[in-house]
């Protein structure tokens, strides 16, 4: 009986197996489910697209933005946050560090038009497609 008790019981007193858990825990929450970072939303229509991510805590002057035909480009940086003499950290969750993301869009961009905001920790980048690369409508002549 006793066994069988520690059996139902046991798991919840492995320590190695709860801090598996939590490491998983963590890791889902810190990265998106790909594990690149930052997680990024693009969305496109006849005219345009439009690429989203959140990235709070970094400086806008420490963003890259970079078009070439259909690549984007975004580089960044977050700077890490150091302690005052005689601090020391109780927990430390944030990343810090560069990153680089690229991605191939369904079409070439016009790259003068490119506008990008910044707000609350959200960057947005609109893209308008190049007049090349929009339909064009062919009239019909009857005879």
């Amino acid at each position: 009986m006793l066994w069988s008790d520690f059996d139902r019981f046991g798991s919840f007193l492995d320590p190695w197996r709860e801090f598996e858990r939590m490491r998983r825990s963590l890791s889902r929450a810190a990265l998106p489910a790909n594990g690149e970072f930052p997680a990024v939303n693009i969305w496109s229509t006849p005219d345009d697209a439009v690429v989203t991510t959140e990235i709070p805590g970094i400086d806008p002057g420490d963003i890259e933005i970079s078009v070439a035909g259909k690549t984007l480009t975004v580089k960044g940086s977050r700077r890490k946050e150091e302690v005052a003499e005689g601090e020391t950290y109780h927990r430390r969750e944030r990343w810090y560090g560069q990153f680089t993301r690229t991605f191939e869009l369904p079409f070439s961009v016009e790259q003068d038009k490119v506008k990008a905001r910044f707000s609350k920790g959200v960057l947005t980048i609109e893209l308008p497609r190049a007049e090349k690369e929009k339909p064009k409508k062919i009239e019909i002549k009857s005879e």
